[in-house]
């Protein structure tokens, strides 16, 4: 079993690519990532990038996948500390990174910037390797 952390654009690239992750692998994320994925859902629809019936059946589908969200004390605190000793502004890409750190093998991100922070603090893997057999 190989767990892997997903960011809310990794999520919704799931999701509106109907893609299947094999039961082999575990979901892990920060208990903000479904807030995050609606929020993305929301602005794309007031961009006019998707009508509101997709963006709420990418929704449905996207809380039925299952994913092991945390949000613990430690968690929190690993993020205080990556985004302080990195000099970032805020600490939510910071949480992605602290629950790879804890909690899984390697982050998967469809996100450059996300991948670019990540890059030399936490193990990284592409799209592909989530979704082999």
């Amino acid at each position: 079993m190989t767990r892997y952390v997903i960011d809310a654009p990794t999520l919704l690239h799931i999701v509106a690519n109907e893609l299947a992750v094999p039961e082999k692998h575990r979901l892990v994320a920060p208990s903000t990532l479904r807030s995050q994925a609606l929020a993305l859902l929301f602005e794309a629809v007031r961009r006019r990038e998707l009508n509101e019936e997709a963006a709420l059946r990418h929704h449905e589908r996207l809380t039925a996948l299952k994913i092991r969200l945390l949000g613990d004390r430690v968690s929190r605190r690993t993020a205080w500390k990556i985004a302080r000793d990195q000099g970032w502004d805020s600490t939510w890409d910071a949480e992605y990174l602290a629950v790879t750190r804890l909690q899984a093998d390697a982050l998967v991100t469809v996100d450059a910037a996300l991948s670019a922070k990540a890059r030399g603090l936490v193990p990284l893997e592409p799209l592909d390797a989530l979704l082999r057999h």
